[in-house]
């Protein structure tokens, strides 16, 4: 943990200096940036290992910043949370959407702000995973050690979130999993999302993987599962 680097995108000062002194204390090696084009121009020299990204910046603003991280293949897997002082839902789906992992809500807790960038950098590879299994289900082949997923020979880019949902439900195929139980696996107990973001995570991931999306199946009430063989008629 204490070789990833982390840099923190926030035009407010105070805000700047919280969040670089308590990951810094955290082990973690810390830059910092202060509008939209210096993040770019900062990770396009030394791309971090996650991005803390307040959306209210000037000039290039967060949610473009992120919407260009995302769309080039050298920086999509970086994890991205988002600081917002916006906590209406519409807001936080549109980052959702535009692929960040996570989001927090100012004023935030700096030991909830740890956490979840602990578990961003577990969900991207950068900390130890265990579990190396690879799994192949249908013409999905899901390689954890490596975070990759295959859909016949064809890489498909996933988010590190998106990754772990469909790692979770190709694990137990057939098996229903609630959103919460999908938010606790995915994103950690400690994390603030609303059932709604689950609903972004799946359309995301069912369109990423084109016709082999089909085999999630959305239960109507409850949640989500990986259809099976046996399931497919219901």
């Amino acid at each position: 943990m204490a070789d990833a680097h982390v840099l923190v995108v926030d035009d407010e000062p105070e805000i700047q200096e919280l969040v670089r002194y308590n990951l810094a204390k955290a082990g973690y090696q810390v830059s910092c940036a202060g509008s939209g084009e210096e993040a770019l121009s900062a990770i396009q020299d030394q791309p971090p290992d996650l991005v803390v990204l307040d959306v209210l910046l000037p000039g290039i603003d967060g949610l473009d910043v992120c919407k260009a991280l995302k769309q080039s293949a050298q920086t999509f897997a970086i994890p991205i949370i988002m600081l917002t002082a916006r906590s209406e839902e519409a807001d936080i789906v549109t980052g959702l959407e535009l692929g960040a992992d996570d989001y927090l809500t100012k004023p935030f807790s700096p030991r909830v702000l740890l956490a979840r960038v602990k578990a961003a950098l577990r969900r991207s590879g950068h900390l130890p995973d265990l579990e190396v299994g690879i799994i192949q289900y249908e013409d999905v082949r899901i390689h954890p050690g490596h975070r990759e997923v295959r859909v016949g020979t064809d890489i498909v880019h996933l988010t590190p979130t998106e990754f772990n949902i469909l790692h979770m439900l190709a694990q137990r195929p057939g098996w229903v999993f609630t959103r919460y139980q999908i938010v606790d696996h995915a994103r950690g107990n400690d994390a603030g999302v609303t059932e709604r973001s689950v609903d972004v995570h799946m359309t995301a991931l069912r369109r990423k993987l084109g016709l082999a999306g089909a085999v999630i199946e959305t239960i109507r009430g409850i949640g989500y599962r990986l259809r099976t063989p046996a399931t497919k008629a219901s």
